[in-house]
């Protein structure tokens, strides 16, 4: 029986997504709501495959999945999120995810990912690893988030949430200062001339 871990900040999608995998014939052998406690958990079950949200706590999903790609035992993921694939379906392919499923899709969905990522297969979006926008606005804005890296992403995606830089430092582990700073980077690489012009640019690109 192929054993699976589930990471999620929200409990409600944890027992959605349990009860699914139970019906369906897996084995869910552990939770986590935060990167942090899920990094220790995985390590001492090695699950056959993890389950991953990007936005969670304490250490956000994408760099969560870096380090298990880097372990000796790379391990199966794949990555059921409410983010923009446009923005994270490659970058998540690129740190070494083997598939990428919206929230927003039918249950049905993740089902069909998980039997793919069990028979050997990538399962991401074809929309996402070729977006095509027709305003040519938007398109640009695409091209300048790819300067921005991973961590930048997860601040900006935070700050368009509405928190502060301190509730922000806290949740990442992070210190005011080091905020302040990907603020700043963000702001000269998104071209954008105060906070609310990155919230909004965020908001368009369904950061939020």
């Amino acid at each position: 029986m192929n054993t699976v871990f589930i990471v999620d900040d929200h409990p409600v999608i944890r027992l959605a997504v349990r009860m699914l995998l139970e019906h369906e014939g897996y084995k869910v052998v552990g939770e986590s709501d935060n990167g942090v406690d899920a990094m220790q958990m995985v390590r001492e079950c090695m699950p056959d495959l993890i389950i991953l949200d990007i936005s969670i706590p304490k250490l956000d999903g994408l760099e969560v999945l870096s380090r298990f790609n880097s372990m000796s035992t790379p391990l199966k993921t794949l990555v059921l999120t409410a983010q923009s694939p446009e923005l994270f379906a490659i970058r998540c392919m690129q740190s070494g995810a083997c598939g990428y499923v919206c929230k927003q899709e039918d249950l049905s969905e993740l089902v069909s990912a998980i039997n793919a990522v069990f028979s050997g297969y990538h399962y991401f979006p074809s929309q996402a690893l070729n977006p095509t926008r027709s305003n040519d606005e938007l398109s640009a804005e695409l091209d300048l988030f790819r300067s921005v890296n991973d961590r930048e992403l997860m601040v900006l995606q935070l700050f368009a949430q509405g928190r502060s830089n301190k509730e922000i430092a806290k949740g990442m582990f992070l210190s005011n200062k080091t905020v302040s700073t990907y603020k700043k980077r963000l702001m000269q690489k998104l071209k954008a001339k105060s906070l609310v012009e990155l919230i909004e640019m965020a908001k368009r690109n369904a950061l939020v």
